[in-house]
């Protein structure tokens, strides 16, 4: 075959993109492949940032962008931006004609892509498979992603495991660690000097970077922020920076409340639609704590030496750093893991934490999977691996003794 590899890489949201970055500047530097984007989802909506403007700055090929009706937030409405999403993703396919679509995590637009991929016969590597956050409908689209990748980057040995559970081939898996922690790791911090030049005054005599999405698998996200939201409201020492929800369903009324907060703590609050990579992971670095329900907070904030509180279900079954202290959604919950998290105990126990995330050199083990796995020698058939030891209990009335 001549000429580089083409790999697609599909991003639909600013916190994908910042997790990409590092593996696309590792692909950038190997010649043997040729890398360009497809753009979609947030990145292409005002009300969420415009983040495609990243993209854009930081100079790599956009092959497609794939605008989706986002206006609304109801699930039917997410539903038409999935559809939507497998149309668009479908065509910018055929157009380009990738060796590879690369997609990352568990969102609507990573499984319609993938679904896309599938049905165009381009094969498809997957990142951050085989995790769980059981309170989120992203589970469920995480695990078929995964059943539709032909290559697996999972973050960690226990992702790794649970993928050879869905019955993919242990050859094709590789556990390298999450790119996020590349990442944190890497991107050189701004001090809290240089970001309040920027974004104007943000800490206080502590700080808690804050980032709460909706609990798509429950009802009553907005109820179970306002716990959270009454926890800080108690803590007067303590400054909030939040960044404003991504595009799920129920975002609306989760962003309009964090506002509202906001307006009525002018003195200890900020919020932002989006503060690009560098400056949420310096603020990272720098806030106390970080607050919420976002996976950064599980994997990023241990790289960084800053103690999480996780509140509520949404990332429940994910493994987790002894630094990342999970509660209810409930205000006294919050306030008291608040406070330990703010402890010199827990303080100091974030400095030194093992992360099950990884090292920091995540993107380097890829490309070196990529460099050897590819061109695919083999057809896209895949095989399903039986584990020898699975058991299941008998249906009702089926090998069952009737009586008879």
């Amino acid at each position: 075959m001549s000429g580089p590899l083409r790999l697609a890489v599909l991003t639909g949201t600013r916190a994908e993109y910042g997790l990409f970055r590092p593996l696309l500047a590792a692909l950038a530097a190997e010649p043997a492949f040729a890398t360009s984007l497809i753009v979609t989802g947030a990145h292409l909506t005002p009300r969420f940032g415009d983040t495609v403007r990243e993209i854009e700055a930081d100079g790599y090929r956009i092959a497609a962008r794939v605008p989706l009706p986002l206006e609304d937030d109801a699930e039917v409405d997410v539903a038409r931006a999935a559809a939507a999403a497998l149309a668009g993703i479908a065509e910018a396919l055929d157009a380009e004609r990738p060796d590879l679509l690369v997609v990352l995590g568990d969102r609507y637009e990573t499984l319609a892509g993938a679904w896309a991929a599938l049905l165009a016969r381009v094969p498809v590597a997957h990142l951050h498979g085989g995790e769980l956050s059981q309170g989120a409908t992203d589970d469920a689209m995480r695990h078929a992603v995964s059943k539709m990748a032909w290559l697996h980057f999972p973050a960690t040995a226990g992702a790794a495991r649970r993928l050879v559970q869905l019955g993919e081939e242990p050859r094709r898996v590789f556990a390298v660690g999450a790119l996020g922690v590349d990442n944190a790791l890497r991107e050189p911090h701004l001090s809290k000097a240089e970001l309040e030049a920027e974004l104007g005054p943000l800490f206080g005599p502590a700080t808690a970077l804050v980032t709460f999405h909706p609990v798509t698998l429950e009802t009553g996200s907005a109820a179970q922020l306002d716990e959270l939201l009454a926890a800080l409201h108690e803590r007067t020492d303590l400054a909030a920076v939040f960044t404003l929800p991504n595009a799920d369903a129920g975002n609306r009324a989760v962003a309009q409340a964090i506002e509202r907060y906001c307006e009525g703590h002018a003195d200890r609050a900020r919020a932002f639609a989006s503060l690009g990579a560098r400056r949420y992971l310096s603020l990272l670095a720098q806030a106390d704590v970080c607050l919420g329900n976002s996976s950064s907070g599980i994997i990023a904030a241990p790289a960084v030496g800053t103690p999480s509180v996780d509140v509520g279900a949404r990332q429940a079954g994910r493994e987790r750093a002894a630094c990342v202290l999970h509660c209810e959604p409930r205000t006294a919950a919050v306030a008291a893991a608040l406070r330990h998290a703010l402890s010199p105990e827990l303080q100091d126990l974030a400095q030194t934490c093992d992360n099950p995330y990884g090292d920091g050199h995540a993107a380097g083990r890829i490309v070196e999977v990529l460099r050897r796995e590819l061109p695919l020698s083999e057809p896209l058939i895949k095989r399903f691996v039986d584990l020898p030891d699975a058991t299941v209990g008998p249906a009702a009335g089926f090998g069952a003794d009737d009586g008879d």
